[in-house]
């Protein structure tokens, strides 16, 4: 097999980094004698040489025989200039017909910033559409939006990841990181041999609230509540900082009169937590320095905003943020969630987190782009709303890059309806996953260890991802199918390159001046320094590892309060659907599954979607372990097979969302929305259980739902 393999660049190019969460290990890539083999690299400062079963196996995805190496049009082997050719005479006639209004752009935090530049500059320029967005929006646009309205500013943690050591305790709210994160385990060791302690806040006991000295089995959809209750109990036990509070903030006494009203008993209705849980909570949460973290299960919610924006409350209320080890945070999920949204994909922002309904920052992007500001389209639609608007009265063509949008979505069997309903439908992908087999056209891209470019990790660490393996014959990167595509359609001169060196230079340049500064980077300095956190202004700046150690990003430098109240989940538990069901990831899975499904390794380790359940549930309803259950919700019905385990609520359901097809989580969650943030609740469905079957002969769930 060896002889047969594509060959390493360069010796040295053999480093790089994982392709999969947003943690962006380092690695080392070299030939073996059946293949590739990946190591850990030991001078990568964030995993410092650990891996997970993901990064180990990545490498089989390169050589894997499903992977695509010519396009496909209408599921037929086709050359690129007849898919290019197709392509362009659909957009121009839709264009004309009905407007660019009736084009969407949906992207991924899996692209590279160059790529995430790059199409949101297609899709205002070539397109002229405002609707673009991206399944970030599905990761950490909550937490993005209550850090901009606290901080002025939004990097998932605003301090590096080695801060997780220093502190004296750490409160991590929704978040399972042993498993969504691995190698990040290593820090939370060193904070315990430190002396530290780990709150961990879930409804269900997973792998990382296993190793916590305090689990908070939460009610689903009651974080709120709970950082509210912690706070009125800070202030009753008068732990709260007064003179940070009057130094660096202002709003705290609207706060402090809000959370009055969350008294000990009040929380413990809502949240089903005991005062002595908190009390003990909030008593080691006090101390100095310490840090609050938030994660999915906290922000995938119709009040995920309001939910981070409490927790922030907390944290500066105690006066945590700004010294190390203290402060808040945000887990990234996506390999470049951060960079993804930085640079133009999100369909409210422009590259540098530059507002694009803010005439100042039009005037600064349009300006390096050498067009009018009045030319540049508006706010589009979130991600889900763009999805939900696909057919012949709204949008009649997608452009997929990067995304398995009928997997990842909530309310899964909508969505397909949506897609099957369109005019064109462009997947750009390594693989045929669930999105594509829907598509008119399929075109093949390189994959992660083929091709240049830089990510920004979940600590706002800028970091070069090099190519170490020549591509196979008959794929395209993401850059060269935009520039190739803006050239046919008469824009040329805006897309002059797909070096990624090159557009990576372009686009330091467009962020300069903006919040995200990325001017002072290069590809040469990102290379001698293992990675530079932004800001960096210029070319002998630093960069910022700490972002509020002196101030705030707001005008007067102080960061804001701001009060909040827990309401109900736009879908309750109710007679008819009695149970809670919330999704999540495993640990041998990633996302929409489009990658590590295809792993021999991992699927054999976790071949199939299981649902967790209470012995006391399992019991009432006859389920034995490996029995099949349907699960119902208002918009469908799903199958998995039961784990039936005590290390969840009894009045609660949980499955991941990894899998397609009868097994997708995401055939049972809702499209409600935060305000805000326009971000899904996928973490609370009012469920119930329809059917159990004994397990099939084969150990897979058996029957399609109706």
């Amino acid at each position: 097999m060896a002889t047969t393999l594509p060959q390493l660049d360069t010796a040295a190019a053999g480093r790089t980094h994982c392709p999969f969460c947003a943690f962006q290990c380092g690695i080392v890539m070299g030939e073996a004698d059946d293949g590739w083999r990946i190591s850990g690299d030991p001078h990568f400062p964030v995993n410092r040489g650990r891996l997970c079963i993901k990064g180990w196996s990545a490498t089989e995805l390169l050589q894997h025989p499903q992977r695509l190496r010519q396009p496909l049009l209408h599921g037929q082997p086709v050359d690129w200039d007849t898919a290019y050719d197709y392509i362009t005479e659909r957009l121009r006639d839709l264009l004309q017909r009905y407007g660019p209004q009736t084009i969407g752009v949906f992207g991924s935090g899996a692209l590279t910033n160059e790529k995430a530049y790059y199409l949101g500059k297609f899709a205002r320029l070539v397109l002229r559409t405002p609707h673009i967005d991206y399944n970030g929006r599905y990761c950490m646009s909550s937490a993005a939006a209550a850090s901009n309205k606290a901080f002025g500013i939004d990097r998932g943690l605003p301090f590096p990841v080695s801060d997780l050591a220093l502190a004296r305790t750490i409160l991590l709210v929704g978040g399972n990181p042993l498993e969504t994160l691995p190698p990040m385990a290593q820090w939370f060791e060193e904070q315990r041999a430190n002396g530290g302690r780990l709150i961990v806040v879930d409804p269900r006991r997973t792998a990382t609230a296993r190793t916590a000295d305090l689990h908070l089995a939460i009610t689903p959809g009651s974080d709120l509540a709970l950082a509210n209750g912690l706070l009125f109990l800070a202030i009753e036990e008068k732990l709260v900082d007064l003179e940070f509070i009057r130094c660096r903030t202002v709003g705290y006494e609207a706060v402090r009169r809000t959370v009055l009203h969350y008294h000990p008993a009040r929380v413990e209705q809502l949240t089903g937590l005991p005062e002595s849980a908190l009390r003990q909570a909030i008593r080691w949460l006090a101390e100095k320095p310490s840090l609050i973290l938030t994660g999915r299960g906290a922000e995938q919610h119709s009040k995920g905003v309001d939910t981070v924006l409490a927790y922030i409350n907390l944290a500066l209320a105690l006066g945590h943020i700004g010294q190390p080890g203290g402060g808040y945070g945000c887990l990234t999920g996506q390999a470049n969630g951060q960079g993804g949204r930085e640079h133009g994909q999100k369909a409210d922002q422009l590259p540098g987190y530059r507002l694009i309904e803010v005439p100042e920052h039009r005037e600064q992007v349009a300006r390096h782009w050498g067009v009018d500001p009045q030319s540049l389209p508006g706010k589009g639609r979130s991600a889900w709303e763009l999805l939900d608007s696909l057919g012949p009265k709204g949008i009649r063509a997608l452009l997929v890059f990067g995304s398995n949008v009928v997997v990842a979505s909530p309310d899964a069997r909508r969505i397909q309806q949506r897609l099957q309903s369109l005019d064109l439908l462009v997947v750009c992908d390594a693989f045929l996953q669930e999105t594509a087999r829907l598509a008119h056209v399929v075109l093949p891209v390189t994959q992660w260890a083929e091709e240049d470019g830089t990510v920004t990790n979940l600590e706002g660490r800028v970091l070069r991802r090099r190519r170490v393996l020549t591509p196979p014959a008959g794929v395209k990167s993401d850059l060269e199918i935009l520039r190739d595509l803006a050239h046919r359609l008469g824009h040329a001169s805006h897309f002059p390159t797909a070096q990624p060196r090159e557009v990576f230079a372009e686009l330091c340049r467009v962020t300069s001046g903006s919040i995200a500064d990325y001017s002072g980077l290069s590809y040469d300095r990102l290379e001698e320094q293992n990675g530079i956190f932004w800001p960096c202004p210029h070319p002998d700046h630093p960069g910022t590892p700490r972002l509020f150690a002196e101030r705030f990003f707001h005008a007067d430098g102080k960061a804001r309060f701001h009060a909040v109240e827990h309401r109900s989940a736009a879908e309750e538990p109710d007679g008819d659907f009695p149970l809670y069901f919330t999704t999540g990831r495993t640990l041998e899975h990633y996302n929409s599954g489009a990658q590590s499904r295809r792993v021999s390794r991992l699927s054999r380790t976790c071949p199939h979607p299981v649902l967790w359940i209470h012995p006391e549930l399992a019991a009432h309803y006859g389920i034995g372990d490996g029995a099949e259950v349907v699960v119902e919700t208002r918009r469908g019905q799903a199958a998995f097979q039961a784990e039936v385990t005590s290390d969840i609520r009894p009045d609660t359901l949980f499955a991941p969302f990894h899998w397609g097809d009868a097994q997708a989580a995401n055939l049972l969650t809702q499209g409600a929305l935060d305000p805000t943030s326009r971000m899904p609740e996928f973490k609370l469905s009012a469920a119930r259980i329809v059917a159990v079957h004994p397990p099939s002969p084969n150990g897979h769930p058996a029957k399609e739902p109706a």
